[in-house]
């Protein structure tokens, strides 16, 4: 804090306490200690050892450290030399214990669980009926153990199955929908206004003969197809012929209704109020 005394034509004549400015004004502070900003690390930094501490936990448990030590010096499972096996496991939860109590708390307890076994091995064993073994102290942790080596193998089979999201990904690919092109349904009364073009046209050229003339819509439809054939599109008006007269141009138009119904053909517009035409629903082989 900086003490300022008033000049002579100010109207306080009372000493006013100011806050000290930095000496540094021209630079960006880097930190802010306590609210104060720093333009400079200080030189005199210093960083207890306890500050920063990594701990890797190297076992997954106190089954998985009780596993490695058997498995590392090469004892059987089904026979463990509780005292070598005890002394070395207790050195690894004193190391533990010093760094996290709260981790070494499940150690702790299978630490007492082995003492226990190694002092009830100690005891004389129990009076048991003739031709009966008597019950070894370590065969439910041998049994616990056999368990979770075989659980444990299964989950690393497991783990060296490729995944998704770890070892590999989903191909993905996005489709403008725009570039899709999407022809509209002809609609019933598109039909209709074709047809009815039609039938003006034809009554430009008839002719008033009556004649008696049978006519087979499967016929029809036979020859809608061969028509069709080898080509991709014709034209809806191109099927018809006018001169033919009426009656040909009705069963024409029923076969073609019968194809469509079938799922044969397939009516298509390219959009709204366009021309109409038709195509084979199948590509022959």
């Amino acid at each position: 804090m900086t003490q300022v005394t008033p000049t002579v034509g100010e109207p306080d004549a009372d000493l006013a306490i100011l806050p000290a400015m930095p000496q540094v004004v021209d630079h960006i502070a880097v930190a802010r200690l306590y609210g104060e900003p720093l333009f400079a690390m200080p030189q005199d930094l210093y960083i207890p050892p306890d500050a920063l501490e990594v701990f890797l936990e190297a076992f997954e448990g106190p089954l998985d450290l009780l596993l490695y030590l058997i498995r590392k010096q090469n004892f059987n499972i089904l026979d463990i030399p509780m005292l070598s096996v005890t002394k070395q496991y207790l050195v690894y939860v004193d190391q533990i214990r010093k760094r996290n109590l709260e981790l070494a708390a499940e150690y702790l307890l299978m630490a007492a669980m082995l003492i226990e076994i190694k002092s009830r091995m100690l005891l004389p064993p129990k009076k048991v009926a003739e031709g009966q073994e008597a019950e070894d102290p370590r065969a439910e942790l041998v049994r616990r153990l056999i368990e979770y080596e075989q659980m444990k193998l299964a989950a690393a089979r497991l783990n060296a199955i490729p995944q998704f999201g770890r070892d590999f990904l989903k191909a993905e690919i996005t489709i403008e929908q725009s570039l899709v092109p999407r022809f509209p349904d002809v609609h019933v009364v598109d039909l209709q206004e074709a047809w009815r073009d039609i039938l003006k046209r034809a009554k430009l050229v008839q002719h008033h003969k009556i004649t008696r003339e049978e006519l087979s819509v499967r016929e029809h439809m036979g020859m809608v197809l061969k028509r069709l054939q080898g080509r991709r599109f014709v034209g809806f008006e191109d099927l018809f012929d006018p001169e033919s007269g009426a009656p040909v141009l009705v069963v024409t138009f029923i076969a073609l209704l019968e194809l469509a119904k079938e799922t044969l053909i397939e009516i298509t517009q390219a959009e709204a109020f366009a021309p109409i035409y038709v195509r084979l629903a199948y590509s022959p082989t």
